[in-house]
């Protein structure tokens, strides 16, 4: 099944009440507003695009050990996929899908890490329960995000309920701002110049990571050109 469908297959189960969380009507229409809000800001469109060159990061796993896009670079092409945390059922859906991908992506001599603003141990809480082998970073503050033009603030209404949901960003995150990631993917050329974007202001809708693969298959048969 694609990514896309296993998503709109969660939205329909949440939005019907079959999660242990029941949203209420008045807090689907909070969600809904302020996904709305976001696509028509055009923050989107604002954000680092193809034919840009990817802004440089330095960023830790969860072991505290450094992996900078440098340093990824020098290896061949990088994968980069922006996500909200571990306690977002849709960023995991998507983690798990990169996951079956990997073998396709290494493959082409490529790398793969994604990145989030929460916490170490809430990295490796990742790592397990979706059983990963390529690494989680953490972004402290979504600098990187912000860097990427990706980083945009909760509105007033939104942070209460997700206060309501027990989804307490500051703890998640050790950060007082409630600030995350538009989820985002990224493909970037040894160059250092971005080849591919998707940019997503509504969190329910990630690309398939089959989409990757021409666009590293082009990187792949220019160097060897």
């Amino acid at each position: 099944m694609a990514l896309q469908d296993k998503l709109d297959a969660l939205k329909a189960d949440f939005e019907a009440g079959r999660f242990p969380l029941k949203p209420s009507k008045e807090a689907l229409d909070i969600m809904h507003r302020a996904t709305a809000e976001l696509i028509a800001s055009g923050q989107a469109q604002r954000a680092k695009k193809a034919g840009d060159v990817a802004p440089e990061f330095s960023l830790k796993d969860p072991d505290g050990k450094p992996a900078s896009s440098r340093d990824l670079l020098a290896k061949g092409p990088l994968v980069v996929s922006f996500y909200r945390g571990v306690w977002c059922p849709y960023c995991n859906l998507e983690l798990q899908a990169l996951q079956e991908a990997l073998p396709e992506i290494a493959a082409r001599g490529a790398s793969l890490v994604a990145i989030s603003p929460q916490t170490a141990p809430n990295s490796r809480k990742s790592e397990r329960d979706n059983k990963l082998s390529f690494p989680i970073l953490s972004d402290v503050r979504s600098e990187v995000a912000d860097a990427f033009g990706i980083r945009f603030a909760l509105s007033s209404e939104l942070v209460s309920l997700y206060k309501s949901f027990k989804n307490d960003l500051p703890t998640f995150n050790d950060d007082p701002s409630w600030v995350l990631p538009m989820p985002a993917r990224y493909v970037v050329g040894r160059d250092g110049v971005i080849a591919y974007a998707e940019v997503n202001p509504d969190y329910t809708h990630r690309p398939d990571p089959s989409e990757l693969l021409p666009v590293l298959d082009r990187l792949r048969a220019g160097r060897a050109a």
